[in-house]
């Protein structure tokens, strides 16, 4: 066996198009769904809710894709 490691190749894409940031963002987005969705005041909220969270799960399932 080999006792020689790779080394980790860098990225190149830009550090706020990685993982990790941008799937807090849709994590935050789908949240904010939630909230509009239980929240008791403005129906256009609760309207938009479905969509919001509907964007926020397609943005974690294209983000989860990224590198790292």
């Amino acid at each position: 066996m080999s006792t020689i490691q790779t080394a980790k190749r860098k990225s190149r894409w830009p550090r706020w198009a990685r993982r990790g940031l941008m799937e807090n963002i849709a994590t935050a987005i789908i949240a904010i769904g939630f909230l509009m969705l239980f929240q008791p005041f403005a129906l256009a909220l609760y309207t938009y809710s479905f969509v919001t969270m509907l964007a926020g799960t397609v943005m974690f399932i294209i983000v989860s894709k990224f590198p790292e």
